[in-house]
């Protein structure tokens, strides 16, 4: 297994860690293990372009990775009242189609990688993410207004590039509906 595929791997693992850190209230902690997390996504997309170092399990685990990193933070933030319940169910009908998508393209012997717009609505929600962690840790009522206003810009952005992404997925792989 190659370096970036073993840095995708270390994302995965460190979901359970991130979970217990919010979960007990530990949101500074919480906010450390997510932006790790995140940098290995950078870090591994660099490395394997640079290296020639693509492989089809990158293709597939590293936007997965993502995925159960950020909407495991969702979910939590849902639970807890900071992110609302329907704004996360548009963006896993989204996810949910294009795995289905991706599925069944993958039936059929061909593989599609994240598009530019896919991954800029992944950056955008692993910017929001961070500063809505923030705001669970800060006491400091005119920090908290900024950096809240700032996750919530973010968030708002993140959903309309889930949308538009979602879109333009579908439109660019509509062939995948004529197999």
């Amino acid at each position: 297994m190659n370096l970036p595929n073993k840095l995708t791997i270390a994302r995965i693992i460190s979901v359970p860690f991130f979970i217990a850190a919010y979960m007990f209230g530990y949101y500074i902690l919480a906010f450390v293990l997510f932006i790790a997390a995140s940098f290995t996504d950078m870090l591994d997309g660099k490395i394997a372009r640079k290296y020639n170092l693509v492989t089809n399990f990158g293709k597939i685990m590293d936007p997965l990775a993502d995925k159960i990193l950020v909407y495991s933070a969702f979910c939590l933030m849902v639970e807890d009242g900071t992110v609302p319940g329907w704004m996360l169910i548009v963006i896993l009908a989204r996810e949910f189609a294009i795995a289905g998508m991706r599925t069944v393209a993958a039936s059929d012997g061909t593989v599609i990688a994240a598009g530019m717009s896919g991954k800029i609505k992944t950056v955008l929600q692993m910017i929001a993410v961070p500063l809505l962690l923030l705001t669970a840790a800060i006491d400091d009522l005119d920090v908290f207004y900024y950096i809240n206003l700032a996750a919530q810009i973010f968030l708002w952005a993140s959903l309309i590039m889930t949308v538009y992404s979602g879109i333009e997925y579908i439109a660019k792989n509509k062939n995948v509906f004529a197999q």
